[in-house]
């Protein structure tokens, strides 16, 4: 008798993104299953302008101030205060530019200011993820929109981690967040990614990606890691809701099968 309207849900998942970035929301969404919610606080990002244009290269000076007070931690409370169980810190490149110990420091700041909710990000995930998986020598592949000092400090990131990374680079698509295609994304990794790697780390929030997570690791034979995917992973585990409710995205929620 009575639709869906969304009210009926067992968790509630809030999310930080950055103001007019509509990939995090849109990933997430579809794998979340009909039993999460998800709820997003928009945080400016002086990188973004009027409709998600960006340019070809994003600076370090605003991923720097992404991740500063005062408007994550603004975003952060006002988040807090709806009825979610975790927030998502849905960012990449921040984590790159203030590396591990400055990223550690966010989440702390910023649990304190959700007073004590269970605050995730994007890198820490992967790094959670990676060690779950048992992998050690990885690939990084980051969106086209990454040059190549971003994508050198997210290589010194991992490696910091204890991983060896055997790849890293911008992906060689045609820049801007519109423009990536699943096809030409899982041809271009595919093609690129050499046989030493034992994972593919896929960096950037906003980098359309998720979608080629399944079909790539058929085609690899190894597990494909994705921002937001492990975003997603964490945040249920921090939620404590089961992360094999989430199917058709990756070898990470079957607990690291990879077919």
């Amino acid at each position: 008798m009575w639709q869906p309207d969304g009210w009926d849900v067992r968790v509630r998942l809030g999310v930080l993104t950055p103001h007019a970035d509509v990939g995090p929301e849109s990933e997430l969404r579809a794998m979340a299953p009909p039993e999460v919610g998800l709820h997003a606080a928009r945080v400016p990002f002086g990188a973004m302008r009027d409709g998600g244009e960006m340019d070809a290269t994003i600076p370090l000076a605003p991923v720097r101030a992404f991740a500063e007070p005062p408007h994550v931690d603004e975003a952060a409370v006002l988040l807090a205060a709806a009825p979610v169980a975790a927030i998502a810190y849905a960012f990449t490149s921040s984590a790159y530019v203030i590396g591990a110990r400055g990223e550690a420091y966010m989440l702390d700041r910023l649990r304190e200011r959700a007073h004590g909710l269970p605050v995730v990000a994007t890198c820490a995930a992967a790094v959670e993820a990676l060690r779950v998986l048992g992998v050690g020598r990885i690939a990084l592949v980051d969106p086209p929109w990454f040059d190549a000092t971003l994508n050198e400090l997210g290589r010194g990131y991992y490696e910091e981690a204890g991983f060896e990374v055997a790849y890293a680079a911008p992906c060689g698509l045609p820049g801007g967040q519109r423009l990536v295609r699943p096809q030409a994304l899982h041809d271009w990794v595919a093609r690129e990614v050499p046989d030493a790697a034992e994972a593919v780390v896929i960096g950037g929030n906003g980098f359309r990606a998720v979608g080629v997570i399944e079909a790539l690791e058929a085609t690899l034979g190894r597990p494909v890691l994705t921002a937001n995917q492990v975003l997603l992973w964490a945040a249920l585990a921090a939620a404590g809701h089961p992360v094999g409710a989430v199917t058709g995205y990756g070898a990470l929620f079957r607990g690291g099968r990879t077919s």
